[in-house]
């Protein structure tokens, strides 16, 4: 019996939706968490470009590469950080073969009109002003959704 209601629960939670959080405020990840839960997501945070990377399976360590670490559906990360910016998170994950799929939206405090076109062309699904509110994260749902319906691939814009 304790099998099958944890088999209920694991398959509850892979189809919540896993969201990872990138920015190097903690009250920004803390807020964005809570967001991103209260909308059925599971939510993994990172203080770092680095540490995202690590989550996602792309780190530095070689070790890291041979464990894909958590099936992500979502990447939000904000733009200014030290060290990686989230522009530059952006540029890494578009450039992988094994997680370029995964959506990513960037986030931030500043209204600079090159900078979104930038991370735009770059390949982010969405960039949103901060403070981040719930119905923005409802909106985000959608990029997350498809994963579900076609196993393995990713249907932006279906």
């Amino acid at each position: 019996m304790d099998s099958s209601s944890t088999t209920v629960g694991m398959k509850e939670e892979e189809e919540r939706p896993h969201v990872l959080v990138v920015d190097d405020s903690l009250i920004d990840r803390k807020i964005m968490e809570k967001l991103f839960t209260n909308s059925a997501c599971k939510v993994t945070t990172a203080e770092s470009g680095q540490k995202a990377l690590e989550l996602l399976g792309q780190g530095e360590d070689e070790h890291t590469h041979m464990n894909k670490g958590p099936k992500i559906n979502l990447v939000v990360t904000d733009y200014c950080m030290p060290g990686m910016t989230g522009y530059d998170l952006l540029r890494k994950v578009k450039e992988s073969s094994d997680i370029k799929e995964i959506p990513v939206i960037v986030v931030s405090s500043e209204n600079v009109p090159t900078r979104i076109e930038k991370c735009l062309e770059e390949g982010a699904q969405e960039f949103i002003l901060k403070p981040l509110k719930q119905s923005d994260v409802k909106k985000l749902r959608c990029h997350m959704q498809f994963r579900r319906s076609i196993k393995g691939r990713l249907c932006i814009g279906a």
